[in-house]
């Protein structure tokens, strides 16, 4: 595991975000707040994209060493609208990179210790806990994709194939 290979796993987090939330917002607000069912990790594309948003955020303040506050599908924020999650988001976005740049690889490897809600340690290498961020927002990419068709609009692509593609196209 390397640095550059962090930062780019991280730059095609962005991307992929971004491309779904696009896509969600294009519906406008009311179908982005229509309850779709039990079945989903939350009910609503927008309670998904600010559960994504929360993800990144209390993960981000735990690395600073800030107290994660509140757990579960919203993290205690409340975001009435995609409106005022967008500017949040790209706040967000900002300060994770400037975080992510300032690694090394020896920080890669350190243990960082997360204490689950039973209050059990459990050490895992920093550098995993920078790739779980992306692989639990890749779980619920996968599920706002499936909520877009369900709705009737196709999802944008956010393979990392494309993002390759398109970052190439881009120069």
């Amino acid at each position: 595991m390397s640095t550059e290979l962090i930062r780019d796993a991280w730059e095609y987090h962005h991307w992929a975000n971004r491309r779904l939330f696009d896509a969600t917002n294009a519906l406008g607000e009311e179908v982005a707040g229509r309850t779709l069912g039990p079945q989903w990790s939350v009910p609503t594309l927008r309670e998904m994209m600010a559960h994504v948003y929360g993800a990144d955020r209390m993960w981000l303040r735990r690395w600073q060493g800030v107290p994660p506050g509140e757990a579960g599908p919203s993290y205690g924020l409340e975001i009435p609208s995609l409106a005022e999650l967008r500017p949040r988001w790209d706040a967000l976005v900002a300060e994770q990179r400037r975080y992510i740049g300032g690694l090394t690889e020896a920080d890669l490897v350190r243990v960082f210790e997360v204490k689950g809600t039973d209050g059990v340690a459990s050490p895992r290498p920093f550098g995993m806990m920078l790739l779980h961020v992306i692989n639990h927002a890749t779980h619920h990419r996968s599920e706002i994709a499936t909520m877009l068709t369900e709705l009737g609009s196709p999802p944008p692509d956010t393979g990392i194939n494309s993002y390759y593609r398109e970052r190439a196209a881009r120069g």
